[in-house]
């Protein structure tokens, strides 16, 4: 491998973890970024309509596109254990397989959801002035499910043989290409939310294909790969048993995103509109904690395949560490800056739709802490190859958004919409920091 490739199980953890995810870090806070300018675009350029339409997607995509994320995040975890126990051929039978099995699940999926898009829309009570709009922009990004699949294994690929700088710099390339993409559609081609959305898929796409060009032509994963290397049904078993339960673990907590969309939905426009724009800028303070947490799972993967235990339990205390002096710094920040950021999303700080935004933010930056600690404890699950945890902790996400959704139908309106992540979050915490605990004294014997 290039000397680019970092080996995390070598160092001091709380030095390589950060080392590590600087990159993943800076590459999510500029794809939030995007897709922050993005709804900036809709919301300005369009209309408040076209933003609460893109909005009420959200759950969709994330039902979809999160299982996507889920099985690559699943399918490195064996090549970062491979590349940690320093096995190229498992790590290039691996990488093979995983390949056939992308474009397999991506053909599937992509036609399934091109044909249900408008029905699973109504399914989730979208208001009628918007479904059309609603039903444009996602039949596009399920078309571009082939693009995402393919960003997400090679990002995920290079993360796990220690490199996630080239990941970065080719998203903060396509970040600046969707940005002008999202103009050029929207403006003076006229392409309205479906413009938008062929932006990010052209944007993914051309990300993808740069990271796969690493991948083969300068790390050379497949370098002086033997005749009889090669896809292999025993690999790729194996990398649906870990794989497909993480994707499902995204899926199930997003069943629960979907419940409250619904939710939201039955609360009317506006209420869709405010938690549209103050999610868009959630996500852009909490990604950074998301990027912690993918470090955390090649960290823990790499260690688990060199058999370091005890690396990895100095990590877990050195990446919450890390979580939580940011959750302090970002509470701060969005209670400086809440409501210029919700002007600049729907280009006005007063009225129903900015005080919902601001609302939403209030509340959801204080429990900030909750969402960092899953993200380590969840990861930790994962790098340990428990895919099948990951599932049950997104049920306690289901339930959790669930529990908001019933309360904000049931009278509680607007500020239980608000608690539903941080209830869910809350959940799954719960369960993976029991679970990491018990596969750890496991593992090493019961030895603290």
């Amino acid at each position: 491998m290039k000397p680019g490739n970092m080996d995390l199980t070598q160092g001091r953890p709380l030095t390589q973890i950060l080392l590590f995810a600087v990159p993943l870090v800076l590459g999510t806070v500029f794809q939030q970024l995007y897709s922050f300018v993005d709804t900036v675009l809709v919301g300005r350029l369009i209309s408040v309509s076209a933003l609460a339409a893109v909005g009420t997607t959200y759950s969709l995509n994330f039902l979809i596109l999160g299982f996507v994320q889920g099985l690559c995040v699943g399918f490195g975890i064996l090549l970062a254990q491979s590349f940690g126990a320093q096995d190229r051929e498992g790590l290039q039978r691996y990488f093979l397989s995983g390949c056939v099995l992308a474009v397999v699940f991506s053909v599937i999926l992509t036609v399934i959801t091109v044909l249900t898009a408008e029905p699973l829309l109504r399914l989730i009570q979208t208001p009628e002035d918007i479904l059309g709009m609603a039903a444009d922009y996602i039949r596009v990004i399920f078309l571009g499910i082939p693009a995402s699949m393919l960003y997400n294994y090679s990002a995920g690929a290079l993360r796990a043989v220690g490199d996630s700088r080239h990941p970065f710099y080719f998203l903060l390339f396509s970040c600046v290409l969707n940005i002008v993409l999202d103009y050029v559609f929207i403006v003076p081609l006229g392409g309205g939310v479906a413009g938008a959305a062929w932006a990010t898929v052209l944007s993914q796409l051309i990300s993808g294909l740069l990271n796969l060009y690493w991948l083969l032509g300068r790390i050379r994963i497949l370098k002086d790969r033997r005749q009889g290397i090669a896809v292999s049904a025993q690999h790729m078993k194996r990398l649906c048993v870990v794989g497909l339960p993480m994707g499902f673990e995204y899926s199930v907590s997003a069943i629960g995103a979907v419940v409250m969309q619904g939710a939201i939905n039955s609360l009317g426009s506006v209420a869709v509109a405010a938690q549209t724009a103050g999610e868009k800028i959630r996500q852009m303070f909490t990604l950074p904690m998301e990027s912690v947490g993918m470090a955390m799972a090649t960290y823990v993967g790499q260690n688990y395949g060199a058999k370091r235990i005890d690396r990895i339990r100095q990590g877990i205390r050195s990446g919450l560490t890390i979580q939580y002096i940011y959750c302090v710094a970002a509470w701060l920040a969005i209670f400086l800056l809440k409501r210029p950021c919700v002007g600049l999303v729907l280009g006005e700080t007063t009225g129903a739709v900015a005080e919902g935004a601001v609302q939403y933010l209030s509340i959801m930056s204080v429990l900030f802490f909750i969402h960092g600690s899953l993200m380590i404890m969840r990861n930790t699950l994962q790098g340990l190859g428990y895919s099948l945890q990951a599932v049950v902790s997104g049920v306690g996400e289901l339930l959790g958004r669930s529990l908001g959704g019933w309360l904000a139908v049931a009278g509680f309106g607007f500020p239980a919409i608000c608690l539903s992540n941080p209830m869910a979050w809350l959940f799954a915490l719960i369960y993976c920091t029991v679970m990491v605990r018990y596969y750890l004294k496991k593992t090493d014997g019961g030895a603290e």
